[in-house]
């Protein structure tokens, strides 16, 4: 599962473990984006506050676990030099969670199309947006012969790996929120775990002014 994680938050989370249970996944890796492509050097804060937020956050899963190898490679983070090495490195079977918004943007990524000979994607949903749109990204961007299975609740090609799609949990979270909130002196409470929270006001992250008592 990756992303920049710009504060990890309870929609990632719960997200992670309906797949992991759905898929019977024996351990989900978070992996975030050191310097992610699309995002300039100002719109993020340093990998070392996301990484530490990320370790507070899947703290006491025996099932989650970090990984920082785009934070060791030099560079830009593509998700294609990411899953090349990681199918080298640990020889299994590699899903790769995203939302929906996150996987319809797959064609800005670098190499995008050799993404669906490396990995299966597990797309779930995201609030406001149709799996209609999946459909029409994967056939016209993709392969036209991407169709739709009912038996395994995917798009299956002949060729290609599977793209499973997944109703989750829809909680209506996102990072932009969460900074928004806390760059306007909202409360963030109940956004993300409490341990994550904590971290923030202490750090003085996403903070545009001082709150009293960070609530």
């Amino acid at each position: 599962m990756g992303g920049t994680f710009n504060p990890v938050h309870l929609g990632h989370l719960r997200a992670a473990e309906e797949v992991a249970e759905s898929f019977e996944l024996m351990r989900v890796i978070f992996m975030p984006a050191a310097k992610p492509p699309h995002k300039g050097d100002g719109e993020i804060i340093p990998f070392i506050h996301r990484w530490r937020m990320l370790e507070l956050a899947v703290g006491g899963n025996l099932r989650f676990e970090l990984s920082d190898l785009e934070n060791q490679r030099p560079g830009k983070s593509y998700s294609v030099e990411t899953l090349a090495q990681l199918n080298g490195e640990l020889g299994e079977e590699l899903y790769f969670v995203l939302g929906l918004d996150a996987f319809l943007e797959l064609p800005t990524w670098k190499r995008y199309r050799d993404l669906f000979s490396l990995c299966h994607f597990v797309v779930v949903t995201r609030p406001g947006y149709s799996s209609t749109a999946l459909n029409s990204m994967l056939r016209t961007q993709v392969s036209e012969r991407y169709s739709f299975d009912t038996k395994v609740r995917g798009f299956v090609h002949p060729r290609f790996t599977t793209v499973y799609y997944r109703e989750v949990t829809l909680l209506d979270i996102s990072s932009s929120r969460i900074r928004g909130f806390l760059a306007s002196g909202r409360s963030v409470r109940y956004l993300l775990p409490e341990k994550v929270e904590a971290y923030i006001y202490q750090q003085g992250l996403y903070q545009s002014r001082k709150m009293n008592g960070g609530q």
